[in-house]
């Protein structure tokens, strides 16, 4: 990696942790911040990852654990909600970089793409229904939630993805660091089992 790239990834990083931006706005931000002209090349993903655990590990390793754990149990929570439309749990949450300042996101694989946005107004779920940017970027109807964690003392926004059940297969291609790119309930309660193990 470059020098520019390096310092626009530890920006990004930086704006990704304290600020909770998603990394394209942070990428986005992190050139302006450092007056680097518009089409200078930007770190990939995996390369801000990188410098997010090393921003963590140095800045957060106190307080890190415990607000990812609450960040996952929340999850868990609203994936044992959402069970019959197969949630599967991705971004920070899922491979570990999450602060109290990220947003969980949950895709559902659905056989009817309006049967989860039913599912929460019969449970007189509050939600506000918008397009994100998929797992393909293409645009995704994502239906938000302000989730309350009790463990961390304030409302999460928790997204609900819609996918069509089709899409299922895609989704759990590894990613390029050879990783499971998302996990779905079973996956995630070994995950938090195993924290809790190495805890104790």
């Amino acid at each position: 990696m470059d020098m520019s790239k390096r310092e626009i990834a530890a920006a990004a990083a930086r704006l990704v942790v304290e600020e909770g931006l998603e990394y394209g706005p942070a990428k986005r931000r992190a050139l302006r911040d450092l007056g680097l002209p518009n089409r200078t090349a930007l770190p990939n993903n995996d390369e801000v990852e990188a410098e997010v655990r090393d921003y963590i590990a140095l800045y957060c390793a106190d307080t890190q654990p415990g607000e990812l754990r609450a960040l996952r149990e929340l999850a868990l929570l609203w994936m044992e909600r959402m069970a019959p439309f197969r949630p599967h749990v991705g971004g920070a949450v899922w491979h570990g970089t999450a602060t109290r300042l990220s947003d969980i996101y949950i895709q559902l694989f659905c056989d009817d793409s309006k049967s989860a946005e039913i599912s929460l107004i019969d449970h007189h779920v509050d939600y506000e229904p918008r397009m994100v940017t998929g797992f393909h970027g293409e645009q995704v109807e994502a239906l938000s939630v302000h989730a309350l964690s009790r463990a961390l003392g304030e409302e999460i926004g928790v997204h609900l993805l819609v996918y069509d059940l089709d899409d299922l297969r895609g989704a759990l291609k590894p990613d390029a660091q050879g990783r499971a790119p998302r996990g779905d309930l079973t996956a995630l309660r070994r995950l938090i089992e195993q924290e809790r193990a190495s805890r104790e």
